[in-house]
């Protein structure tokens, strides 16, 4: 399975509008973070997890010519507003998208049970993005999580045993809907992946390459365009 991190920013994206933090006026490109979105490879399927404001960059950007599903956390503007611009694979495909919401996938969603796409198994994670319930996944050994603030006990039994986490981390203070830096490393720790990345990352986080110098050694700062491998 390969995995393309698309976007690894917050809502905002880094640089921010009008800030001249120095996150925002880094020239390191590890500090330019699109809207947060991951591309998974598996078996001749192609599948996005998110389309935000950045979806048409993002494709272009790695050069995708085929997709075959997307699948949605949840409905903030920051993760589905890049919707419109899967039309192009449309018309490439000459069919229509397998999107998260549709009518059967929906309905296993709500159910919170695994579901296939193209005979790859799917298991939703069901967390809290303050009040709001979101959806993270688990696809053999990757799981995927992101605006997150509170997971039940039941669900977590679905991160066990897990090759690699990517998981939400706003930034070092704590926040009221999203995972801190300790939260997230308080959770890595518990599943005890070989491997985490953290995403949706704010400028209020600080430079890359700062903050990498004080991570654990199994747990990273994604990055835009970042490709990395599970089993």
């Amino acid at each position: 399975m390969k995995i393309t991190f698309l976007g690894t920013g917050t809502s905002q994206g880094v640089p921010v509008i009008a800030c001249d933090c120095d996150v925002c006026i880094s020239q390191n490109h590890k500090d330019k973070r699109l809207r947060s979105s991951v591309m998974i490879e598996i078996e001749n399927n192609i599948f996005v997890i998110d389309t935000g404001p950045d979806f048409r960059q993002q494709m272009l950007r790695e050069r995708v010519t085929k997709l075959d599903a997307i699948l949605y956390t949840h409905s903030h503007k920051d993760h589905v507003a890049g919707l419109d611009d899967i039309r192009s694979f449309n018309f490439r495909s000459k069919k229509a998208m397998d999107l998260f919401c549709t009518k059967d996938v929906l309905q296993a969603l709500i159910n919170n049970s695994p579901f296939l796409i193209n005979k790859i198994k799917i298991v939703p994670i069901q967390a809290l993005h303050y009040k709001l319930p979101v959806f993270g996944f688990r696809i053999n050994n990757f799981i995927y999580l992101t605006d997150i603030s509170y997971i039940s006990k039941e669900e977590k039994l679905k991160m066990f045993d897990a090759d690699v986490i990517v998981l939400d981390c706003l930034r070092i203070e704590p926040h009221m809907s999203h995972l801190c830096l300790s939260q997230a490393l308080d959770l890595i720790k518990e599943f005890k992946p070989n491997s985490a990345y953290l995403i949706h990352i704010s400028h209020l986080m600080g430079l890359h390459d700062l903050i990498s110098k004080k991570l654990p050694k199994n747990v990273f700062l994604s990055y835009d365009g970042l490709q990395i491998s599970s089993n």
